[in-house]
């Protein structure tokens, strides 16, 4: 909840929005020396590296994207700082510096904000981010964030998604389908709250479908390691829509096709059992569900035994010549044709 009726709590508008920005951002620590001027003037100012420089955007809005009665606003900030970063990641790239804007109603106190930013600063100084910038405004329209993030990579190292070819290897990070699972969780909870404001929370079973939810991680170490193993993908995206999206937006820009094998998709145990109990397909959610966060590219045949043993990778299929059509060939050995599911930005839910 945002309120502690016992706390006294601090009106934005005691502060303005300059002394505001000076308070939120007091404690950004610089971590990169190529960010010559973070926040305090008209721009930030990042010396050229002569590197290829990466920028992504994403805007996180109450009441679409995240509701606060179950999303603490801590993790909410360390989650807009993740959104982002997975981006960079997705392009092989390394993440540096982040701006952050936010356009906040007046029910927020400052203090609430103060937890926001806690979360963005341990997001910064856990990836060694700099907050260099951003702004802020006021919403009629509860809390908006919109977080900015710049990288760098080296331009023959630099992935996107239309570089894969027929026969190359798909290949995902971590598991699937958790984070829709959590969500589906705290769902569930919020319901049972409004029925009986004392009834107690049951999430001990579900710990890390939640965790999946409210906090993911950005998997900067994938980045690391295939160049550890001297593997460069040949197309690579983060999976926040979905993996059904996210095999197709990559067929697209590649021009290929794609076979999923049902019986390789990473799922966790607590997946499992959890989609037992909801009556739900395993296979679906982790097809539909989004907002994983781990990388899915491709990769040659020939680098097959770097990373055919590794614990963080998984081989779920490969890439065909039949452009844009992706199958998945269940256990039983049939094949589905397989569409977009999962969440759609611009939909009416």
């Amino acid at each position: 909840m945002l309120e502690n009726k016992n706390q006294a709590k601090t009106s934005l508008s005691e502060l303005g929005e300059f002394k505001l920005i000076d308070h939120l951002t007091k404690h950004a620590v610089k971590h990169h020396k190529d960010t010559v001027k973070g926040v305090g003037d008209d721009c930030a100012v990042i010396e050229d590296t002569g590197l290829q420089t990466l920028v992504t955007t994403d805007f996180l809005i109450e009441g679409v994207h995240f509701d606060l009665s179950y999303v603490p606003l801590k993790h909410l900030g360390y989650k807009a700082v993740m959104v982002n970063l997975s981006d960079i990641y997705a392009m092989n790239g390394r993440a540096k510096q982040i701006t952050v804007s936010i356009a906040v109603s007046n029910r927020f106190p400052l203090e609430a904000l103060e937890e926001l930013y806690e979360g963005i600063h341990l997001a910064c100084n856990s990836y060694k981010i700099d907050l260099i910038g951003g702004d802020t405004t006021s919403s009629t329209k509860g809390l908006l964030i919109s977080i900015t993030a710049i990288g760098e990579v080296s331009k023959d190292q630099c992935v996107y998604r239309n570089g894969a070819k027929a026969n190359d290897l798909l290949v995902v990070s971590g598991d699937l389908g958790a984070a829709y699972l959590g969500l589906q969780v705290l769902e569930r909870e919020k319901q049972v709250f409004q029925v009986n404001p004392n009834a107690e929370h049951e999430l001990d079973a579900y710990t890390y479908l939640v965790e999946r939810q409210l906090k993911p991680e950005a998997r900067k170490d994938v980045v690391k390691l295939l160049s550890d193993l001297e593997v460069k993908p040949t197309s690579m995206i983060d999976i926040s829509d979905g993996l059904s999206s996210e095999v197709l937006h990559l067929c697209k820009q590649s021009k290929t096709g794609c076979q999923i094998y049902e019986d390789k998709i990473p799922l966790d145990q607590q997946v499992i059992s959890t989609c037992e109990e909801f009556n739900m397909d395993s296979t679906t959610i982790a097809l539909s569900g989004g907002e994983d966060y781990e990388l899915l590219f491709t990769v040659k045949q020939e680098d097959f035994p770097k990373i055919k043993a590794n614990p963080n990778f998984s081989i779920i299929g490969h890439m065909t010549e039949d452009t844009g059509i992706v199958e998945l060939v269940t256990r039983g050995g049939q094949k589905v044709t397989v569409t977009a599911q999962g969440w759609n930005a611009l939909g009416d839910d």
